[in-house]
């Protein structure tokens, strides 16, 4: 995590979808960590406790805070309901107030369903469009009034190095990542006038939940084909490329795919 003699995101407004666990929880506690007060969005009930154990961790930072005691909340809601984004508005509001400002939006939440083409159903596909794809759209279309006006914000969404690869069983998760990286360039073009960037990630195989369910030999190819130490990433590696994106320090980086993937993928 950052050092806190430099508080490069003090003051800023962060939401990370999917931030109970891995990736997600990781990208909260270093965005926090560099000073950035963070709504923590997240679905099941089963992870209320984390979400608060994290709010607990955040505000025991030693870390100054023009928040004050307000240096996270958490809010439960199924993001595959479009009805999502006033919830979180509303959230938003009972939190920090109705004329407070958004500068950082992570959409990290996703789902993927391990199937070969002949088994998807409508429902599965609907399943993964609807929170990998229809999600992110739907929260940064209603964030837009909310972001700062003075621009230099932040969009920033996690993708996967499947979205430029093939992987069997996986078609619908990795079609919706390059969906989201079409969106991506097209918002980087809407959305630049007050200095606004929106960029993707794309992490390699990381450790964590979402990787005990792809199928054991597409992980163990891919850390054999990963250049940097035959190994798979952590979340707090990815972690540190979005606290990177979400500072000033990548302000003339736009529409743009990063991979975090130990050179597995290089764009």
């Amino acid at each position: 995590m950052a050092n806190n003699t430099r508080l490069k995101l003090q003051g800023k407004v962060a939401i990370v979808t999917g931030a109970s666990r891995g990736l997600g929880a990781a990208m909260a506690l270093e965005l926090a960590s560099h000073g950035a007060v963070v709504m923590l969005v997240y679905t099941s009930d089963s992870s209320t406790e984390l979400v608060n154990k994290m709010i607990d961790g955040i505000h025991s930072m030693d870390i100054p805070s023009d928040y004050k005691e307000a240096r996270a909340r958490g809010c439960k809601v199924n993001l595959g309901d479009s009805s999502a984004p006033n919830k979180i508005l509303s959230e938003l509001d009972e939190w920090l107030g109705p004329d407070s400002h958004v500068n950082i939006l992570v959409n990290n939440a996703a789902v993927e369903v391990v199937k070969p083409l002949g088994e998807i159903s409508p429902e599965d596909y609907a399943k993964v469009y609807d929170l990998n794809v229809r999600a992110p759209l739907l929260l940064t279309q209603a964030l837009l009034p909310r972001f700062n006006p003075a621009g230099n914000n932040r969009i920033i969404n996690i993708g996967s190095v499947g979205a430029r690869k093939g992987f069997p069983k996986l078609g619908l998760y990795c079609s919706s990542k390059a969906a989201l990286e079409g969106l991506t360039r097209c918002w980087a073009a809407e959305l630049g006038g007050n200095g606004t960037t929106v960029n993707q990630i794309n992490p390699g195989p990381v450790q964590s939940e979402m990787l005990e369910n792809i199928p054991e030999e597409i992980v163990d190819l891919q850390k054999m084909q990963t250049p940097l130490q035959n190994r798979l990433g952590t979340p707090e590696e990815v972690a540190r490329v979005v606290a990177w994106l979400a500072s000033d320090e990548s302000s003339w980086i736009t529409g743009q795919v990063i991979s975090a993937s130990g050179g597995l993928e290089m764009y």
